[in-house]
């Protein structure tokens, strides 16, 4: 469900449902085309890209500047000075704030995480009150079945019983009614 609604959530955004509170703090910078570059500028100062690239320029820097290729910048190097100051200006704020909001967001993480953990201990409790109450009803369904067994067997017994009495009896009644028949043929030979 949403978490604002009643409305289900659509299949592939469920498993993202704690989630979706937080989802304003996915982009670090905001989500405007500048925002975006900040943030992948921002990223790209800790690669092992960026610090190739940057010795390789400050390589070639020195390099054309001692061989005398060129002198646009002299030995004390301050224009690279100045240049590393200007990249130190902009990379410590942007790194700053993408670590910053990036807590946010592991916190926010953290926090849906938590609540999701929650909601399946809620879940497994509700499995195990309804398992338990099922177990009892089966239990209850076993005394009955168990009941009726016995029930069944002695009213089986009863019923072979009183079908041989039955039997006995006719038995008897033929044997009293065919005795006394045979007795008088007898006395008529």
């Amino acid at each position: 469900m949403n978490i604002d609604d009643d409305r289900p959530l659509p299949a592939q955004l469920h498993h993202l449902r704690f989630q979706l509170p937080y989802a304003h703090l996915s982009p670090v910078f905001g989500n405007d085309w500048i925002a975006l570059k900040a943030e992948a500028f921002a990223r790209f100062f800790g690669t092992p890209s960026f610090l190739l690239v940057q010795t390789l320029v400050v390589a070639i820097w020195i390099a054309l500047n001692v061989s005398g290729v060129t002198h646009f910048d002299a030995y004390p190097f301050v224009l690279l000075n100045l240049a590393f100051s200007l990249q130190s200006a902009y990379a410590a704020p942007l790194i700053l704030l993408a670590q910053t909001r990036q807590a946010d967001r592991d916190k926010a993480h953290a926090d849906a995480d938590a609540r999701h953990r929650e909601a399946l201990a809620l879940a497994a409790e509700q499995r195990d009150k309804a398992l338990a109450h099922q177990t009892g009803q089966l239990n209850a369904l076993l005394q009955k079945n168990t009941e009726l067994t016995t029930l069944t067997r002695d009213l089986t017994e009863q019923i072979a019983r009183l079908t041989n009495d039955v039997h006995e009896k006719i038995t008897r009644d033929k044997h009293a009614k065919s005795g006394p028949a045979r007795s008088a043929d007898t006395f008529d030979l």
